[in-house]
């Protein structure tokens, strides 16, 4: 029986793919039914340079980058006006989940405030809750009341007070922020133009001390 006639190498396509720089030589070799060494002669005689790998990767890398930027669009060309509103919405929903979370915290820190106001008007009343309370160890001592009564100071309120303040200063200043009401500066002020009168006479007495300094030296 004869033997089945084996089809040349298609050197076009290897050289192709050499050049890509993709595949190795072994794998570009054994798709061709070639030796690698016979690739690489053929490489070093012809000067096949393996230059567009770099390339290759780039482009592939943007094709990536535009395949991922939604699911919703995975299966459509990613269009530069696809590309925006994907990214928009993306950029929305964190925005929107910001605004959520800072009026969360704002409500929490209004409702500290409102009853560190009720501790305040109603002194007399959380003290005596504190005296009813009170329940001393062998020692005559009540950690906890004590700490209550802290609390309960003058200087534990401002404390707190400032405290509260100093978060409700950051949270409006995250919520401007987060609905683009910050302030926006004043561009800087023009450099005061000097009066043409006065620069002319500084320029004149400038050249006759240089010209006076010059005289003396002769």
């Amino acid at each position: 029986m004869a033997q089945e006639k084996k089809s040349a190498p298609d050197w076009e396509r290897i050289e192709a793919d050499y050049r890509a720089g993709v595949l190795s030589v072994r794998e570009i070799a054994a798709s061709q039914g070639v030796s690698h060494t016979a690739i690489n002669k053929r490489a070093k005689a012809e000067g096949w340079s393996r230059d567009l790998s770099a390339k290759i990767k780039a482009k592939a890398e943007t094709l990536v980058s535009k395949r991922e930027v939604s699911t919703k669009v995975s299966t459509d060309v990613a269009t530069e006006r696809l590309i925006v509103e994907a990214n928009a919405e993306v950029i929305a929903g964190i925005r929107l989940a910001h605004r959520s979370d800072i009026a969360r915290a704002r409500r929490v820190a209004i409702d500290l405030l409102s009853e560190l106001e009720i501790e305040t008007g109603n002194l007399d009343l959380f003290e005596e809750l504190g005296e009813i309370l009170r329940s001393e160890d062998d020692k005559g001592q009540d950690k906890r009341n004590d700490v209550y009564r802290k609390v309960l100071s003058s200087a534990g309120r401002v404390d707190s007070m400032k405290k509260l303040a100093d978060t409700l200063k950051v949270l409006i200043g995250l919520e401007r922020e987060a609905y683009g009401l910050q302030d926006v500066a004043p561009p800087p002020a023009a450099p005061p133009v000097q009066n043409i009168n006065e620069t002319t006479v500084v320029i004149q007495n400038a050249v006759a001390d240089a010209v006076a300094q010059l005289e003396s030296q002769y």
